[in-house]
């Protein structure tokens, strides 16, 4: 898949759109509607109707309080999803900070590994070198598992993305993988910390952080809890900022936009890129 697939004659480069499919029976925004395999394949193929790029197929959920699920599990889940997905040439994510279920997904096909824990062992670095996927490395500041409820100060946070992407990428880098291999993700959310301020510097500071590292940029605001709180709304309610925050990251340079609605940010980007063109063509 190219970088930039889809680029617009003027002042926006459309990123790549990342369709969510949940497979679990417990995501804050969609829990056990797409845990069948006839559910997720039917939800995958819409959103790609829509207009996916990419879709990213999630066996556990990774909200504060969600279940933990094996990795045996997690493959039983995902493996005939995988498997049809690709056999129609369906570029395929997996969300899983797993070794077992990223491994099985690589061999089985899959276009990109995302773990939110940024692959944290340097003991696997090899075998993900091998594997010739292309990496999605989640910074959280948590670390390990997934999202918790924790206060964080946000110049604290800002550091410490920069400081964990120049040491994470240089590892995989060193073991193999290389630089156009690798897209990074900040995180949002509670991956960030538990009040709007840290996610809300980190999307500010985008271009920053793609003119530090120089490799693309996934960026997932899709119904954050940053998002909920600014405004008060509920998951259900949250189509809105969720749209402006994506808007925000579309026109700060984000590569991948991982997101619930695919055909919602379809929808703006063609509207943002035709209004930059009747403005740069004197209309």
């Amino acid at each position: 898949m190219d970088k930039y697939p889809h680029p617009s004659p003027v002042g926006i480069r459309r990123p790549s759109l990342v369709g969510i499919v949940n497979i679990t029976a417990d995501s804050f925004s969609d829990g056990n509607r797409f845990l069948s395999p006839p559910a997720a394949l039917a939800h995958a193929r819409r959103l790609r109707s829509e207009g996916a790029d990419v879709i990213e197929l999630g066996p556990a959920a990774s909200s504060p309080g969600a279940e933990q699920v094996p990795a045996a599990e997690e493959i039983r889940r995902l493996a005939d999803v995988i498997d049809q997905l690709v056999a129609e040439g369906v570029p395929v994510s997996v969300d899983s900070y797993r070794p077992e279920t990223q491994l099985f997904a690589a061999a089985r096909g899959v276009t990109f590994l995302n773990d939110i824990q940024g692959f944290a062992d340097p003991a696997r670095y090899e075998a993900l070198a091998a594997t010739g996927c292309r990496l999605v490395v989640m910074h959280s500041v948590q670390r390990h598992g997934p999202a918790t409820k924790v206060r964080t100060d946000p110049a604290a946070v800002s550091r410490g993305i920069d400081e964990f992407f120049a040491e994470r990428l240089a590892a995989l880098e060193a073991a193999g993988v290389g630089r156009d291999r690798m897209v990074v993700d900040p995180g949002l959310g509670y991956f960030l910390g538990d009040s709007p301020e840290p996610s809300l510097r980190t999307l500010a500071g985008l271009e920053r952080l793609k003119a530090r590292f120089d490799v693309p940029v996934l960026i997932s605001p899709s119904r954050k809890s940053f998002l909920r709180a600014l405004t008060g709304s509920d998951v259900a309610g949250s189509g809105p900022a969720t749209l402006a925050a994506e808007l925000y990251a579309a026109r700060s340079g984000a590569d991948f936009i991982r997101t619930h609605d695919v055909a919602a940010l379809r929808d703006a980007l063609t509207v943002f890129e035709a209004l930059e063109s009747a403005k740069e063509s004197g209309w």
